[in-house]
């Protein structure tokens, strides 16, 4: 069993890995539109906020895939593996899911907060 158990974690850190990744990749790829806007004519500080943003999301979802690693494996074999595979992966994606949005909720409550404080500087 004990070698399905590293052949599990084999499978299953890469995959985190590359979700958290392509998650990160999409999120802050698109996420400058809001940070220039958060941040207007301060292009430096909008670049900067969302790098430490990523940063961030990285340290958190990376430090909460090896946090949850750990599998028990009892004695099913290679089905056990692969359920325990699907339980771990897509708990991690629905995870991963509520920290996109989490994400994409902070970007918006800053547009909005920016767009309040701009209209106040007009009046």
């Amino acid at each position: 069993m004990e070698n399905l158990t590293v052949i599990a974690y084999v499978i299953y850190l890469p995959i985190a890995i590359s979700l958290t990744y392509y998650v990160a990749y999409v999120l802050f790829k698109n996420s400058t539109v809001y940070m220039n806007d958060i941040f207007l004519n301060r292009p430096d500080v909008a670049k900067a906020t969302n790098n430490l943003f990523k940063i961030g999301f990285y340290l958190l979802n990376v430090g909460f895939a090896l946090y949850i690693l750990k599998m028990h494996l009892y004695g099913n074999g290679l089905q056990e593996m692969i359920e325990k595979l699907s339980y771990k992966v897509g708990g991690f994606s629905i995870y991963l899911g509520m920290m996109l949005f989490a994400n994409l909720f902070l970007f918006f409550r800053g547009k909005r907060i920016a767009k309040q404080r701009r209209a106040v500087r007009r009046d």
